[in-house]
């Protein structure tokens, strides 16, 4: 939306500006009958334009705040139908009322028909546009409100589901890495030491500063590092390397959102045969940021491996609630390796 469009919004829509709004409603209706001509005499045309202002007003907040709500935001138009035109039908009592007893007053005592129904066909023009600007100016103002609340529902609903979704990343990490660790246990007790000591540093990144909706890229960039010589430390076959290019300092990413495609590479390039590797590479160009991971395949499994997963499927879904059509995610694969692209406009 438009910052002129907002303005004119917050007009009709600010609680803050609702007084304003009164008073402005207000110094019309006394603008509108101080231009008209004066038809009683001094003082009582100003007690008749006075009564007038009242009794507009009345029917204006009557509209507003009864009618309104209780009709037609219920789903009953036909309701507040009928009442529009019994309150019409009232106020035309009221006023052949008020004209018939204040005939004695008037600047020219007997009134010509013609003049008669021009002067009612203004009340009631007056009357109609009252009713009808009151009525859509609320109607507006309500349209705006569920607008707002719809928005502030999804938004929650948003946060709590990419909530899930982290928590559901963390998990399944730290399960990964325990398992590690208590294979290790047995196996090569020296190293499984040197595991647990680089897994309390990853354990103090995700508890505190993964806790933001962002962490600064390099942040992240050092947590997939230790990963990777976590893993190195577990595996003496096993090489990494970590690319940067461009500016990256102050760029800043949603937490864990990475991990899974950097955790799924070591997991499946496990090769009893060979030598595995992992490669990351992130880079900036102007307002995009590159990530590329690319892993060694394992050759006797590479016709069997499944790519994706749970976690896969979690860091999808996160980055289009993140990003909608802001990324783009590409998977590929050859005889010799996997490799995964991830731009996102930043």
């Amino acid at each position: 939306m438009s910052a002129n469009k907002k303005y004119i919004t917050s007009l009709f829509i600010d609680p803050r500006l609702k007084p304003f709004r009164h008073l402005a409603l207000l110094f019309s209706l006394l603008l509108l009958f101080s231009l008209g001509e004066d038809v009683y005499v001094s003082p009582m045309d100003d007690y008749v334009k006075i009564g007038a202002i009242v009794f507009f007003l009345l029917l204006l907040y009557f509209n507003v705040y009864v009618l309104v709500p209780l009709l037609l935001f219920k789903g009953k138009p036909n309701g507040y139908f009928l009442s529009v035109v019994l309150l019409i039908v009232i106020c035309f009592c009221i006023s052949s009322f008020a004209n018939e007893h204040l005939k004695p007053y008037r600047v020219v005592p007997d009134y010509n028909a013609p003049e008669l129904i021009k002067g009612f066909i203004g009340f009631f023009f007056i009357l109609f546009v009252i009713i009808a600007a009151s009525t859509s100016i609320r109607l507006f103002q309500q349209r705006i409100a569920d607008h707002e609340q719809i928005n502030a529902l999804g938004k929650l609903s948003m946060e709590a589901e990419l909530e899930q979704l982290k928590n559901q990343i963390n998990p399944h990490f730290l399960f990964n890495m325990l398992n590690n660790a208590n294979v290790l246990v047995y196996t090569n007790p020296d190293k499984a030491s040197q595991v647990l000591h680089k897994l309390s540093d990853l354990l103090r990144y995700q508890l505190y500063d993964s806790a933001r909706d962002k962490v600064l890229l390099t942040g992240e960039i050092h947590f997939l590092t230790d990963f990777l010589n976590l893993e190195k430390v577990r595996r003496d076959n096993f090489n990494f390397r970590v690319s940067k290019e461009g500016d990256i300092s102050g760029i800043q990413v949603p937490p864990f959102l990475f991990i899974t495609f950097v955790e799924n590479a070591v997991k499946h390039n496990l090769d009893p045969e060979k030598a595995s590797y992992v490669d990351i590479f992130f880079s900036i160009v102007e307002n995009e940021l590159q990530f590329v991971c690319i892993n060694s395949k394992p050759s006797r499994i590479a016709k069997t491996r499944k790519t994706g997963g749970l976690g896969l499927i979690n860091v999808k879904r996160r980055l289009q609630l993140l990003y909608g059509d802001s990324y783009s995610l590409s998977v590929n694969q050859d005889e010799q390796q996997y490799n995964v692209i991830l731009r996102i406009n930043i």
